[in-house]
């Protein structure tokens, strides 16, 4: 398998602490028990799947991913209207469009989103979402969240919002603490929808959607004091440059293209619909052939997986590195 290279990062720097050459057989083959016992057994990556292609279903909440108490990483599809506007008391919402076309309704005005964007809400801005066959994930996090990009456009006063809108006589407002998470309404009471999508016109704010560069690498894209949230585009990628980051775990969502995560923790492949989980302090790499495109969110502490598994990773053989390698 020979030797390789291992970048050793932190959550918070684009500089590496430091790049050690490593002997990958060695660097994927775990110790044998000895004197020194380890901390804990540690499972092998789990994947976790939702299909990008739509399949019609009546409106429910979001599906939870991962969560601690920092961060929330959930996953929602639409083909409907969200029956009520939502007002976060704590976090920022950060949304990142997986398919399909959705109308992003606020008091800072309206964007409609399109595959490959992102817009952040900032806490305490009411906001409601009209979908047709569509996807999206969202990621709440305590506020302030920054951007680390300049926006590809802004949201604007739009009136009606959407074709065939008509302001609804039974609109309602839910005022939530603890991440937005269901269960946590702290108000819920009727409103007039036309009042409130008229406060943009009192505004100076406007919501900023952001893509990522045409580059290939990461795109970093927002940034906060528990996590950094990015996409990583790649047109090939042999394997040999292992990234092992000591602050922080990192989720990562395959967007487009397959590609196969090889870690001390297992190989996995994956493709579009895939979350996995690379826990702090693990060491890991790709192998790319004909592209492939991630998000990749880092979180400042352990990010549990809430949902099922879809799938597990297998062992490490040098074998099958070696084949991908050759391939």
């Amino acid at each position: 398998m020979g030797t390789v290279q291992e970048t050793v990062a932190l959550m918070g720097s684009d500089t590496p602490l430091r790049t050690v050459e490593r002997d990958e057989e060695r660097l994927l083959t775990a110790a044998p028990q000895g004197p020194m016992k380890l901390w804990r057994v540690h499972d092998p990556l789990t994947v976790v799947h939702f299909s990008q292609e739509f399949t019609a279903r009546p409106f429910a909440p979001p599906r939870g991913v991962y969560e601690n108490d920092r961060i929330r990483v959930e996953w929602q599809t639409m083909d409907n209207r969200q029956p009520f506007y939502h007002r976060n008391t704590d976090v920022d919402e950060i949304s990142y469009q997986i398919a399909g076309e959705r109308t992003l309704m606020t008091e800072l005005g309206v964007v409609e989103h399109r595959p490959g964007e992102f817009s952040r809400l900032p806490r305490g801005v009411a906001h409601d979402n009209h979908g047709r066959r569509e996807s999206h994930l969202l990621f709440y996090t305590p506020a302030p969240v920054a951007e680390e990009r300049d926006a590809v456009r802004l949201s604007e006063p739009v009136s009606p919002p959407f074709e065939g809108w008509e302001p609804g006589a039974d609109a309602k407002e839910a005022v939530t603490q603890c991440m937005g998470a269901p269960g946590n309404d702290i108000a819920v009471f009727p409103i007039d929808e036309r009042l409130l999508l008229d406060q943009v016109h009192a505004e100076r704010d406007r919501l900023r959607v952001l893509r990522a560069s045409g580059d290939t690498g990461t795109t970093w894209l927002y940034r906060s004091a528990h996590l950094r949230l990015g996409v990583v585009r790649l047109r090939s990628a042999d394997g040999r440059a292992y990234v092992r980051t000591l602050d922080a775990d990192e989720i990562q969502y395959q967007v487009s293209g397959r590609r196969t995560l090889v870690s001390q923790r297992g190989v996995v492949e994956l493709g579009p619909g895939d979350f996995v989980r690379v826990p702090l302090g693990v060491a890991h790499t790709s192998f790319v052939s004909g592209g492939s495109e991630h998000i990749r969110l880092l979180s400042d502490r352990e990010l549990p997986q809430v949902a099922a598994a879809a799938r597990t990773a297998d062992p490490c053989e040098p074998g099958r590195i070696a084949a991908l390698r050759a391939a």
